[in-house]
């Protein structure tokens, strides 16, 4: 069983709206059961932009019931019944922020028919609920009224059960209300994660970017990520679709790929500070560092010549290490030279490495 339904709301602060309309169709697969169409009056201001776009004003609102006059209605007419909505999120996060004001912890699975869309009417250009209704030749009435808008999603989501043959795409695409497709995922992420040094790269669905981490141990280090209760986190978590990570052996080389990836990807739910850099030389002008690498018989080399950093590289023969035209062979050359410099000074401030060895360019080591 299902509940289409559309809000309208005042705009606004995020989770300070308040609904002034809302409809519901409850629809068990074949045809509409039952319906609740109302206007509401939300006991705040509407966004002027808002007004502009449905329609509704404070004075049309005066004398319509307040959310806590029809609460009970909405939890009757949507009792075991997925909320199905365009843009899903959206709608039932109003409806929860909402009932949070009651001091009630309202819960439905929910489908997305902007998701579903995307995944069974391929190559459209808009996935908009009046664009696609037009490229499917859906009619619509009342666009950016609740009414209007809940019955052009009943019309498409008609549609997409019919598209759904076999029956899978709808079902793996519920988000459950005690998340456990997400749980799952998260769970299938970690299991594939190393507890060792590095980097973790956390991506969206469609491949992006939007967090880069750091730790002695990477499996440790998603899981407390995962676990965080803070906004940011928060949302990390919802979006995250994959984890890619690399492992550094050392954590000379996790700081300076972390800062100089951090630079160069800047991904999205990224803190990026302004660091102050130094351009201070060296103990010696050609230098190269070189710490514990990946595995027991590996090693991870800097490569440091005139006193910029020219890159780094991982050996497991000390003749890739004694003779410098091999060396420079397989560096991994660093772009942010400066950037890299400040880092390492900075680390080894504090911090020893294996082995520095010094050389002069003109020799062989």
């Amino acid at each position: 069983m299902y509940a289409i339904l559309d809000i309208e709301t005042t705009g606004g602060k995020f989770n300070e709206e308040g609904i002034t309309e809302i409809a519901i169709y409850k629809f068990d697969g074949h045809t509409v059961i039952d319906q609740f169409i109302t206007l509401v009056n939300p006991e705040r201001e509407i966004q002027e932009f808002v007004v502009k776009l449905t329609g509704i004003n404070s004075n049309m609102l005066k004398n319509a019931p307040k959310f806590h006059e029809i609460a009970k209605r909405i939890i009757e007419i949507t009792t075991d019944c997925i909320v199905v909505a365009h843009n899903a999120a959206f709608d039932y996060r109003i409806l929860r922020t909402e009932y949070n004001r009651l001091g009630y912890k309202y819960e439905r699975n929910t489908l997305c028919t902007v998701t579903l869309s995307k995944k069974l009417i391929l190559d459209q250009p808009s996935y908009s609920l009046g664009k696609l209704c037009r490229g499917l030749g859906i009619p619509t009435t009342d666009r950016h009224r609740a009414n209007g808008d809940a019955i052009a999603t009943v019309q498409l989501f008609k549609l997409l059960l019919e598209k759904d043959i076999q029956k899978d795409i709808i079902k793996n695409t519920i988000k459950y209300s005690d998340n456990r497709h997400h749980k799952r995922k998260i769970v299938k992420i970690l299991d594939s994660l190393p507890e060792k040094e590095g980097l973790f790269y956390i991506h969206n669905e469609v491949g992006n970017v939007i967090f880069l981490g750091r730790g002695k141990n990477i499996k440790k280090e998603v899981n407390k990520l995962f676990l965080k209760d803070s906004r940011k986190a928060q949302i990390i978590n919802s979006k995250v679709n994959s984890v890619s990570f690399e492992e550094t052996g050392n954590q000379l080389l996790t700081k300076l790929k972390y800062y100089i990836e951090l630079e160069s990807l800047r991904p999205k739910y990224n803190t990026i500070r302004k660091r102050k850099m130094t351009d201070r030389d060296f103990s010696h002008d050609h230098l190269i560092l070189i710490d514990k690498g990946r595995i027991p018989e590996e090693h991870a080399v800097i490569l440091i010549e005139n006193n910029e950093v020219v890159g780094y590289a991982y050996t497991n023969l000390s003749y890739q290490e004694n003779e410098l035209h091999v060396l420079k062979n397989i560096i991994t050359p660093i772009e942010n030279k400066l950037l890299a410099k400040t880092i390492i000074k900075n680390y080894l401030l504090s911090n020893t490495v294996q082995r520095i060895v010094r050389f002069q360019v003109e020799n062989n080591l």
